[in-house]
């Protein structure tokens, strides 16, 4: 699956990792320390979570699924979109 994006840089293994909370702590942090996004730091970030979940379809177990489902609502609450 993609592992780089044109917008943003993002931290080595991100989407592997097993906590929500992390996860959207790392797509935070890369979307607001980037230069080349063109909209708001929480659409790249949310972009690339949903990107990635999108692209790993029927081949992401459903415990996966529902980590990186999580780390959409951490994300909201991180950049206050609740």
């Amino acid at each position: 699956m993609t592992q780089k994006s044109d917008a943003l840089d993002l931290e080595q293994g991100v989407f592997t990792l097993r906590d929500p909370h992390a996860i959207a702590a790392s797509l935070k942090r890369s979307a607001e320390s980037s230069r080349r996004r063109k909209a708001s730091a929480y659409h790249s970030a949310m972009s690339m979570l949903t990107f990635y979940i999108n692209r790993g379809g029927t081949n992401l177990s459903a415990a996966r699924r529902r980590v990186l489902e999580s780390a959409k609502r951490e994300l909201r609450a991180q950049f206050g979109r609740q």
